[in-house]
């Protein structure tokens, strides 16, 4: 079985690791373009690019595999079947029809909700108790196509988007395998989604992580889970940026202004302190002020012997 492998995030690395493991003959592992980062612009590579290299695979990194000789070069590899997993392009309807088997694509999540870029991320904000992967066949809409299988998974209260995509990748690897042998042999069928049914989830900005304190504290701690490691759920303090590490929300009511930050060393044994939302309070047990590293909730209070009693802003 002739596969084109594409992903770029490290969630794709685990099923590009069983597919070489397994024996089948990966002609071809396809990711995005290397890339400059951060303040210094260093070029970063993609964690399936040097997945990739380390197994001595072919790696192209097409700047858009639309164009047509880059379509030319992928049906030259004369592929049985693609596997996609957050590739991060779309594929042309020229590519779509190149394999006989088609292009089976990795979704983290339980189609047709959440489809698009961020479904991790989008199952928690939403309060989801269960995500999972989704396997469909390709077609030529935004993770549209018919699904071939889907595994389901609880979502924990500790998780964030950190833990629960390490968790679906793995989950991913374990059913990528069995789904191409049945598939290829025609034991599976894929069943249409439900359009009625489906929810989109957009892509994330560095400045959706910060938080507005007039919002639900299980809103809030929702927030703070989905957008750890990045971008971060963030208030300001100071003039600088304070990131919530890590939060819980209590059900506790108290007068005073949303974004107010109050006193708990004789109320909670979780937290030393909190802050009012417009329903509850939120427990924070770790900050990271800009330019710090992460700090335990009673250190960060007890070097900011003001913070107790400000209001912070929405």
């Amino acid at each position: 079985m002739r596969i084109v492998f594409m992903g770029s995030p490290e969630f794709a690395v685990p099923s590009l690791y069983r597919l070489v493991s397994n024996g089948n003959e990966v002609v071809a592992v396809y990711t995005q373009p290397d890339r400059p980062a951060g303040r210094g612009k260093t070029i970063v590579v993609s964690a399936v690019k040097e997945a990739a290299f380390g197994l001595g695979l072919n790696v192209v990194q097409p700047v858009k595999l639309k164009l047509p000789e880059e379509v030319e070069r992928f049906a030259a590899l004369q592929p049985d079947v693609v596997v996609v997993a957050a590739f991060g392009q779309i594929l042309p309807k020229a590519v779509l029809e190149v394999p006989p088997y088609g292009c089976i694509n990795i979704h983290p999540s339980l189609l047709p909700r959440h489809r698009g870029a961020s479904p991790i991320t989008a199952a928690i904000l939403a309060g989801d108790e269960f995500t999972g992967v989704s396997i469909m066949r390709m077609d030529a809409g935004m993770d549209t196509g018919p699904v071939i299988t889907r595994a389901q998974v609880p979502i924990a209260s500790e998780d964030t988007t950190g833990t629960l995509t390490e968790k679906l990748s793995l989950i991913s690897a374990s059913l990528v395998q069995d789904v191409l042998i049945h598939w290829i042999r025609g034991e599976l069928k894929a069943e249409a989604q439900n359009e009625a049914e489906a929810t989109y989830s957009a892509p994330i900005n560095k400045n959706d992580g910060e938080i507005a304190w007039q919002k639900p504290a299980a809103a809030i701690w929702q927030q703070i889970r989905a957008f750890q490691p990045w971008p971060g759920a963030f208030t300001r303090w100071r003039g600088k940026r304070l990131e919530i590490i890590q939060g819980f929300p209590l059900p506790l009511s108290l007068l005073v202004t949303a974004g107010q930050v109050v006193d708990l060393a004789n109320i909670s044994d979780k937290a030393v302190f909190g802050i009012a939302t417009g329903d509850g309070l939120l427990g924070v047990s770790k900050v990271q002020l800009e330019g710090k590293k992460v700090t335990s909730a009673k250190d960060f209070r007890n070097g900011q012997r003001d913070f107790i009693g400000a209001t912070l802003p929405s």
